[in-house]
């Protein structure tokens, strides 16, 4: 049985990840310096700029998914739509997000932590959205060829943590946990090309 420790897990990761966010910055800012002292924009600074972006990015959805989430603070839609259209700019994942208002962290980490669920079930390629409808979201994956793992599914379902996960699973351990700890229930709809949560 996987023995886990929300609190301390999430202290951890809000650490690492806070470490790491000021010398990514910094690689960024180097870069763009190096391009506007004439350095000129290559193939090469393209890629380095792109990359050092993207891991910025991941950092913060990290720390948002991973991290603490204190009830009084919120995070605005626009800086939530910065940090997903950069990860899912590019690849086989096209995202389409349709929030507006600002969310309550602990509802941010929800909703991000259902969409890391959610791009599970399209390994190959497909489309991850986001709506939101007053108080309640619905984040859908859909694709050609849908993967879905049963067992950690179920679990969803059933709002309990799986009993074996994988480091690229841990998502699934951490949704149940988030959402009782709100007080939302989940639904989840599976289809041949369309899976849905909402909550």
């Amino acid at each position: 049985m996987y023995n886990h420790n929300h609190p301390l897990a999430a202290l951890i990761g809000s650490r690492i990840c806070h470490d790491l966010t000021s010398p990514i910055g910094a690689v960024t800012n180097g870069l763009e310096l190096l391009e506007l002292s004439g350095m000129g924009a290559s193939p090469e600074m393209t890629l380095i700029l792109d990359s050092a972006a993207d891991a910025n990015a991941r950092i913060r959805l990290f720390r948002l998914a991973f991290g603490t989430a204190s009830a009084s603070q919120s995070l605005r839609a626009e800086e939530l739509r910065d940090i997903l259209c950069t990860i899912y700019r590019s690849g086989r994942v096209t995202l389409v997000l349709d929030v507006s208002a600002p969310l309550r962290l602990p509802l941010a980490q929800i909703l991000v932590l259902s969409l890391l669920c959610a791009e599970q079930s399209i390994p190959y390629g497909g489309t991850l959205s986001v709506t939101q409808h007053d108080d309640r979201f619905t984040v859908s994956a859909t694709g050609a060829r849908l993967q879905v793992n049963v067992e950690l599914w179920n679990s969803l379902e059933a709002m309990a943590p799986a009993p074996e996960v994988t480091p690229a699973q841990v998502q699934f351990l951490l949704l149940p946990e988030r959402l009782a700890a709100l007080g939302r229930s989940l639904q989840i709809e599976r289809g041949e090309t369309e899976l849905r949560l909402t909550f």
